[in-house]
């Protein structure tokens, strides 16, 4: 029995955590999600009011973890770009085991990200590698949720929606800090996305709808 198999508690729920939602952000060694590395895992919870309807952070609810890569990145700009260097990616967790304690922070709550199909990939692949289970939780694309609610902006990037709102991320590419500037675009389109959907199911319908239209 491997460590990995001792360690993992897959999560698969057989029902989805309508109260409680995960805003993931990844680091990885390039922008290629089937290649390249995963080197950070970063996340924050939302709890949505099962009365209310009303959407918060819960910045004490949330998973941060740097991902010891099979192979160091080389690549200088990458490092630059998320400054986690060779030295704190030697320091980083063994794959497995930050892979297990995220599935056991996920457990039944549906997964949220700017360009979550890139995300997705990253987790799944790294998962694959592992010989672990991949994550049955649902996704939804917070940009599509943008632009379904809001309509188009130039460029489309998260840099640009944050500014849209007036939001500022401080620490821009640290998966943490990225995972919650986009918890709080999330709460900013989330009282038009509140008058459309009365479950997560609804969410991914209109996140879809927005997907759909762009093909």
């Amino acid at each position: 029995m491997t460590l990995l198999s001792r360690l993992w508690r897959p999560a698969r729920p057989a029902r989805v955590d309508e109260a409680r939602w995960v805003v993931v952000d990844l680091e990885t060694t390039g922008l290629d999600p089937a290649r390249d590395a995963l080197v950070a895992i970063g996340a924050v919870a939302v709890r949505i009011d099962r009365v209310t309807r009303q959407a918060s952070i819960l910045p004490g609810d949330s998973f941060e973890s740097i991902v010891r890569p099979e192979h160091l990145s080389a690549d200088r700009a990458n490092i630059l770009l998320h400054g986690i260097g060779w030295q704190r990616q030697r320091e980083g967790r063994p794959a497995g085991t930050a892979l297990a304690d995220f599935a056991a922070y996920v457990g039944a709550s549906p997964l949220l990200a700017f360009h979550a199909a890139f995300d997705r990939e990253v987790l799944q692949r790294a998962l694959r590698s592992q010989r672990a289970p991949e994550l049955a939780n649902p996704w939804a694309d917070i940009e599509f949720l943008c632009a379904v609610t809001f309509g188009e902006i130039p460029g489309g990037t998260l840099d640009a929606w944050l500014e849209h709102f007036g939001l500022h991320c401080p620490r821009r590419h640290e998966a943490t800090a990225d995972a919650l500037a986009e918890a709080e675009l999330l709460l900013r389109v989330w009282p038009r996305l509140r008058a459309e959907c009365a479950g997560w199911d609804d969410v991914v319908r209109l996140a879809r709808r927005r997907q759909w239209l762009r093909r």
